[in-house]
């Protein structure tokens, strides 16, 4: 992008092509418009719900289902029987099809806020004449101008500057305005937010009037470029949907490999075609897990509404576990981690020390904050309905609510006081002086810069001036200077600036943006939880760096980067050294992104917070966009997945302990229809290898997996997690969902829920117990219960790594009852006449008894391990002293 900045403003006329007096004629903008286009911004093709079904339906599982639904239909049409196993396999997949899609949430609204953010109107000079315009018409080369209150419509150069200044904060994140003077030439590479010379679009103009000449239009503005980024940037999985999708696919390609290989097994040994096709139709309905998608969607919904009790809102469901395993928050400096309220921090009357802005003032430091608060025309208004109103400059409000803190009201200073006189402040002056009429003459009262205070030097007074300025420089505070003087005339209105001479000095304030009170013991507790907090911030260097250290982010031996710095590093640099800075300071949209990106590139979870346009393009490349809800502008909330409602840091933090309990129960979920459905693929493996035929046929695997695992699973959603959770290290990106015990405790339970459930169908289909058997459909009703019985019973085995005697029944009520209701259900569906339609028969007392044993034995066996696990060594030492027991006797 050209340096507009850094060129001759003769220069850049004349590169323009234009007059800075007559504007563009009729003709030129005919033929720019031709050129460059229209001044709006390119809007992205969204993608149509003929897409997005078309891309939930080319998932692998889904998929598979619906092989299995066709070759269902396609076996009732041959057999002529019911068509209820087809029926119930497509309806699982169009529920779980609509519940994908609306998980995508909203359409992308990012771009229609930038398009919005465009000044409707603009004036411009045109053929020597001053007109209003639509924006959009705007072209390079024209002159606009600019006056108190304008939105500037396209990026310019300055020609003309009075006392402007321009409210840049949401394109820089630059809370201050930014005083424009057009007189300046800057050489080199400088952050938009130094480029003083320059007014760019969207940015709204809060003081003074001028005149620029318009060098960019559309896509090629700063704004343009931000939408760009949000154009070109992709809707990247989060870590949960990629965890998901490698599992979908595992399950799917075991269920597809199995179905394969028992087919070439069945064929050669003589079964029917129909009959292995029957298999396969069953290994497909055994395989995919169906009611995981409704259970993780409930888990992250009921997320959601305990973040909204916390002043977080979620846009984007995946967000709530994301931000549980966030292990870098990339937090915006102001509003966020600081109070976006600039305060008094020091103040230091001539003769005496500093003292901070808490303490008790003597009568002289009083004084002095009164003549501050002479010499400010901010006000703190309370409305009819009481609400708090202020009006004014940042830096006045911050007097001006001082001198109420104190006991003071600036109405009665007013009152005492007769003002017959300003000098405005501007800009170029970097002060402003006012003047009271006393009884006996008048009291000339200045404030501003130090370097512009007319103070009548004493060089050992100015030495001290000097050392507690520079003081209050170095810890990053803006710096105010205030003098007065007493004179029996004043001059006339329009050599007022004569008063500014020879001033007695009265004393200095320093004034930041302090950090939020709670923010330093929110980041505390985010480095106990393994989460690296780093500030990214438009703001200059040094004060960056004075709120970082004051509130834990920027410790021993972590570093400062500059965006200058920044842009001299290379992708690959910044990669191997991210790690190093702690706050990022004055750094452009692209450079946030490359942040983030570095940062994601280290494999850790990345969430980013923001509230003006200039971050949008890093909140949607984040792993979690994290807007502010008070002073977040539109671009950024719709470029967001969650919405801080307080704009407060330590919000961030009580979130993610929300989202880690979120990702636990999910982690509970997985853990308990795995060994569900892996159990069912054993089974129906085992039987066909040793010729027993189908144990459970698709529809007894479905009211399996939907009745006996979805209800109950479905409560999981409502799991309170351990109490250390926090103490815990976040999830890396690439680590995968399965830890060693997790791993272990799926194997062992698969195994042994399979072994008891053939038994069940063994003794059934092989064997005469209670006068009733050998008969294969008798098998497959022992099966069905057993199956049944030994997954709803497995869900409390997952609730906790503790023994289900130590887990409170009562901290999850509707899981137990559900539970208990499915088992009965289950039962209920053998006694009654019904299971006629699901292809069961009754049985026998005896039967009913060995199923019970059965069915509680893989939790037997858990209850076991969990004892072993959690108490090894008190285990190997009691059968140590078992044995040599044993040897002594």
């Amino acid at each position: 992008m050209k340096k507009w900045y850094s060129e001759n403003l003769d220069k850049v006329v004349s590169q323009l092509d234009t007059n800075v007096e007559v504007g563009l004629t009729e003709n030129q903008v005919k033929d720019r418009q031709e050129k460059y286009g229209k001044n709006i911004f390119e809007v992205e093709q969204k993608t149509s719900l003929f897409k997005r079904i078309l891309h939930q339906l080319s998932d692998v599982s889904t998929i598979v289902l619906l092989v299995a639904t066709a070759l269902s239909f396609l076996l009732a049409i041959k057999e002529n029987e019911g068509f209820i196993e087809p029926i119930v396999i497509l309806a699982v997949v169009i529920l779980n099809v609509v519940l994908a899609i609306t998980q995508e949430g909203k359409a992308e609204k990012a771009l229609d806020a930038l398009a919005d953010m465009n000044a409707p109107n603009c004036l411009v000079l045109r053929d020597g004449m001053r007109i209003s315009i639509e924006a959009t018409e705007l072209v390079p080369g024209d002159i606009i101008i600019l006056e108190t209150g304008s939105v500037v419509p396209s990026d310019a150069r300055l020609v003309e500057a009075t006392g402007l200044s321009c409210d840049e904060a949401a394109l820089t994140g630059e809370s201050e305005p930014v005083e424009k003077d057009a007189s300046l030439i800057i050489d080199g590479t400088v952050a938009v937010g130094d480029q003083k010379n320059m007014v760019f679009s969207s940015t709204v103009v809060t003081a003074g009037h001028g005149k620029a000449v318009v060098t960019d239009t559309g896509m090629n503005t700063q704004m343009g470029q931000i939408a760009g980024h949000l154009n070109n940037s992709e809707n990247l999985k989060t870590p949960l949907q990629l965890r998901l999708d490698s599992l979908g696919r595992v399950i799917s390609w075991i269920a597809i490999g199995s179905a394969f290989f028992l087919l070439a097994i069945g064929l050669r040994g003589g079964s029917s075609f129909d009959e292995m096709i029957m298999v396969a139709i069953s290994l497909a309905v055994a395989a995919v897990p169906e009611t995981l998608s409704l259970i993780v969607t409930l888990s992250l919904t009921n997320g959601v509404q305990k973040m909204v009790s916390k002043n977080a809102l979620i846009r984007k469901l995946p967000a709530v576990e994301t931000l549980g395993n966030t292990s870098v928050i990339c937090s915006d400096k102001t509003g966020t981690l600081t109070q976006n309220k600039m305060t008094i921090q020091e103040l230091w009357f001539n003769k005496n020390q500093s003292v901070f802005a808490k303490s008790e003032f003597n009568v002289e430091e009083e004084q002095m904050l009164k003549q501050l608060a002479l010499a400010s025309n901010a006000s703190i208004e309370t409305k009819e309905d009481g609400q708090i109103q202020y009006i004014g400059d940042a830096t006045e409000l911050a007097i001006i609510s001082l001198l109420n803190d104190k006991g003071f009201d600036k109405k009665d200073l007013e009152s005492q006081y007769e003002k017959v006189a300003e000098i405005p402040f501007s800009s170029q002056r970097k002060r402003m002086t006012v003047v009271f009429k006393e009884d006996d003459g008048y009291l000339v009262i200045t404030k501003g810069a130090l370097d512009r205070i007319p103070i009548a030097r004493d060089e050992k007074q100015w030495e001290k001036i000097s050392e507690v300025h520079d003081s209050y420089a170095d810890k990053a505070l803006r710096v105010i200077a205030l003098a007065v003087k007493k004179v029996k005339e004043i001059p006339e209105m329009d050599n007022l600036e004569a008063l500014e001479t020879d001033m007695e000095f009265v004393g200095l304030i320093g004034l930041i943006d302090p950090p939020r009170p709670e923010v330093k013991e929110a980041i505390a507790k985010a480095k106990k939880a393994g989460i690296t907090t780093v500030m990214i911030t438009g703001d200059h260097a040094a004060t960056a760096a004075t709120i970082a250290k004051e509130i834990g982010i920027l410790t021993e031996g972590k570093k400062v980067l500059t965006g200058s710095a920044l842009a001299e590093m290379s992708d690959v640099e910044l990669n191997d050294t991210v790690r190093n800075y702690a706050v990022y300071a004055r750094v452009s949209p692209e450079d946030k992104i490359r942040i983030v990106e570095a940062w994601q590139a280290q494999g850790e979870v990345v969430a980013m917070t923001g509230d003006g346009v200039n971050d949008a393009p890093a909140l949607k490349a984040a792993d979690v966009g994290i807007a502010m809800g008070q002073t977040g502008t539109e671009v950024a909330k719709n470029a967001s997945d969650m919405i801080l409602t307080d704009d407060n840091f330590s919000t961030i933090v009580e979130a993610v302990e929300v989202g880690r309990n979120v990702y636990e129960n999910i982690k509970k979920t997985i853990l308990f229809l795995l060994v569900c459905n892996l159990s069912e693929i054993f089974i129906m493996l085992f039987a066909q290898i040793a010729g027993w035929g189908i144990v459970l046929t698709p529809v007894m695997l479905l009211l399996i997996n939907l009745l006996g695992d979805g209800i109950p699973g479905l409560q999981l959603a409502n799991e309170q997690s351990d109490e250390d959770i926090m103490a815990k290290k976040p999830i890396k990106r690439d680590a995968s969902i399965f830890t060693p015990s997790m791993l272990n405790m799926i194997l062992r339970q698969t195994l042994v829920c399979a072994i008891v459930s053939l038994i069940a169908f063994y003794i059934g289909d092989r064997m005469t117990v209670g006068g009733l058997g050998p008969d294969l459909v008798l098998g497959e009703t022992m099966a069905f219960l057993t199956v049944g019985w030994t997954s709803i019973l497995h869900i409390f085995n997952v609730r906790s790594k503790d023994s289900i005697k130590n887990t409170s029944i009562s901290a999850n009520k509707p899981l137990v009852y559900s539970a208990f209701a499915m088992i009965a259900v289950f039962a209920l569906l053998v006694l009654t006449p019904i299971r006629g339609i699901f292809g069961m028969t009754s049985i026998a007392p005896i039967h009913w008894l060995i199923i019970v044993v059965l069915s509680i034995i893989p939790t037997i066996i858990c209850e076991l391990a969990k004892i072993y696990d959690n108490n090894p060594n008190a285990i190997h030492r009691k059968t140590y002293n078992y044995i040599k027991k044993i040897k002594n006797s």
